[in-house]
């Protein structure tokens, strides 16, 4: 799995014109699943997530997590960032999962993150056409990939 986090001050997500989902201060977080992708990916992320200390404490200095500013999450499916542009100029998607495969495994992410978040988080729609918009804080923007832990 691989997921694009950004440390985000407000974001929404829209469908045909109507929004779908919106939070507050907290972490919009864009995620591509892979065909070899499966629950130990999806716990790994999950607890990295929810402990990366990406918000400010009182000196300014990035030392708090989610889970200690009370924010909130939007996750969106984003197969793209699984894009190769290896060869030629039009992206290939061949490693991005089927919907067969990750429909169910974005979802059981979304459940588990909103499990260890202890609360609702808001999601797009798996496959859906998707306006997102954010103010992304900071910015700060961290990119992780279960296949190379750094």
């Amino acid at each position: 799995m691989r997921v694009v986090i950004q440390r985000v001050g407000h974001a929404s997500v829209t469908i045909n014109g109507t929004c779908k989902s919106a939070i507050g201060k907290g972490l919009l977080i864009l995620v591509g699943i892979e065909e070899t992708d499966g629950q130990e990916d999806i716990d790994w992320l999950c607890k990295k997530i929810v402990n990366l200390r990406v918000f400010d404490d009182e000196n300014g200095v990035m030392n708090k997590s989610i889970l200690d500013i009370n924010g909130e999450i939007l996750v969106i499916s984003q197969f793209t960032l699984h894009a190769s542009t290896k060869k030629g100029n039009r992206p290939s998607y061949i490693r991005a999962a089927k919907p067969d495969i990750s429909v169910p495994l974005y979802e059981q992410f979304c459940k588990d993150l909103s499990f260890l978040l202890d609360k609702e988080i808001g999601t797009g729609e798996f496959g859906a056409d998707m306006k997102v918009e954010l103010l992304n804080d900071g910015p700060v923007t961290i990119c992780m990939d279960t296949k190379n832990k750094e």
